[in-house]
């Protein structure tokens, strides 16, 4: 027994194979039909009359007309209503209006994006250029009290401090703000008159290198606080404002920088404070001391 041959798949058939797919069924039960006609039972044509057993089966250039001429299927209706109502419901992108406002929210977030990663990175320079002036302030640069002298009146000292730039390809503007000098007389700190001693227009110094400068001071406080037998307990205190540039804006560190020393007062009796002291040979001007 033959098997009879396989559907074809309506799923990839054209619209005018589907057509000739109609057309080829009709001729084939046209055919059948034609054949069978003599052993029908009596009666059986007259049960099953309609349209086309009345009159002899419509040529195949008639039936494809008919086809032709058929209105679509409700289903094929159906998926292009679906496809119009489709397009209808986003027909609203087609707008002009629309889309140049799209493109101007659009330009407005990449506006915003690119001035947030403007500021991000002008912030993070700043950030870095603040850091490395900071370690060029406090770690580059040394500060040190040089010694202390008499002066020449009986009654008034001269410090010296040393300033020294430790990268001279690198340098540094400092300002010095005006020494100050406190004696300590029993648990409380006084200041005592002093002068800064500079050089003219110098207040910004230029540092590439190393610079001294002087403070001139009187010790004159009564009471004066006697930790070691025979000297005053002084301290100098020298500020300074440090930049990168000749005219800085708000790159600027400020640094303090304090001595302490044990002071020997002018006039003093050397004898008697090597008898106190036990000190080898002449007692000192000054003996420094570690910052505290």
């Amino acid at each position: 027994m033959k098997r009879p041959p396989p559907l074809p798949d309506l799923g990839i058939l054209t619209e005018a194979q589907k057509d000739e797919l109609i057309v080829s069924l009709w001729q084939t039960l046209a055919a059948i039909e034609g054949t069978d006609g003599a052993s029908r039972p009596a009666g059986a044509e007259a049960v099953n009359q309609g349209p086309l057993s009345t009159a002899a089966p419509p040529s195949s250039d008639c039936l494809r007309e008919r086809i032709r001429q058929t209105p679509p299927s409700r289903r094929q209706q159906r998926r292009t209503e679906v496809h119009v109502r489709f397009r209808s419901g986003f027909g609203f992108l087609e707008s002009k209006v629309l889309l140049v406002l799209l493109m101007a929210v659009g330009f407005g977030f990449l506006a915003d994006f690119g001035v947030g990663w403007y500021q991000r990175r002008l912030l993070s320079q700043r950030e870095k250029a603040a850091l490395e002036l900071q370690n060029a302030a406090f770690g580059g640069l040394y500060v040190e009290l040089v010694h202390v002298t008499y002066e020449p009146d009986g009654r008034s000292y001269r410090a010296t401090l040393n300033m020294q730039n430790s990268n001279p390809d690198a340098p540094l503007y400092v300002m010095l703000i005006p020494a100050r000098v406190f004696e300590q007389t029993g648990m409380t700190w006084r200041e005592v008159p002093s002068n800064a001693l500079r050089e003219p227009d110098s207040s910004v110094v230029k540092l590439d290198g190393a610079r001294q400068y002087s403070v001139v001071f009187q010790a004159d406080v009564k009471d004066w606080a006697e930790l070691i037998p025979g000297y005053m307990h002084v301290r100098i205190q020298s500020d300074m404002l440090i930049s990168s540039s000749s005219e800085p804006k708000d790159d600027i560190v400020e640094r303090n920088n304090r001595f302490y020393v044990y002071l020997k007062p002018q006039g003093s009796d050397n004898a008697a404070i090597k008898r106190r002291s036990n000190f080898p040979g002449i007692p000192p001007v000054f003996i420094p001391m570690p910052p505290h």
